[in-house]
């Protein structure tokens, strides 16, 4: 893996998902620090870095965190990213106490619905001005 990306803290997102796109926004408008980098699971660093931690797209193609060289995915990786949000959302860390395969039940299923609920963009997200620098 590029060494560029060693020891950052990285979402990787479905660029194509309306939901996965309202959730980017939505982790940049209340992220405490800006410790996050983001990249969409279709990008070529996205496959570089499934590719490095072994994740079938195919298994999981909605979210990943990559935090401290270790990979999370599904439920694990979105309550994760409640840690680096501002206010009140980091109480949602807690909730990985719940056994994963419930979590991950749930999890599943809204990411299976994703499309037919929240739509499909054509194209992958595309960051401007100083957001750039944070996309991978």
């Amino acid at each position: 893996m590029d060494s560029n990306l060693k020891n950052k803290t990285i979402l990787l997102f479905d660029g194509y998902c309306n939901l996965c796109h309202s959730s980017v926004q939505f982790v940049l408008k209340h992220e405490k620090n800006n410790d996050l980098y983001f990249t969409s699971l279709q990008s070529p660093s996205g496959i570089e870095i499934l590719n490095h931690y072994s994740i079938n797209p195919k298994e999981t193609d909605s979210l990943v965190l990559i935090e401290k060289n270790k990979a999370y995915i599904k439920s694990s990786a979105a309550l994760r990213v409640s840690k680096y949000l501002k206010g009140l959302y980091p109480i949602a860390f807690g909730l990985l106490i719940i056994p994963s395969f419930i979590r991950n039940w749930v999890y599943d299923y809204v990411a299976k619905n994703r499309y037919k609920w929240y739509g499909k963009m054509d194209n992958c997200l595309v960051p401007d001005g100083n957001l750039l620098k944070r996309f991978l």
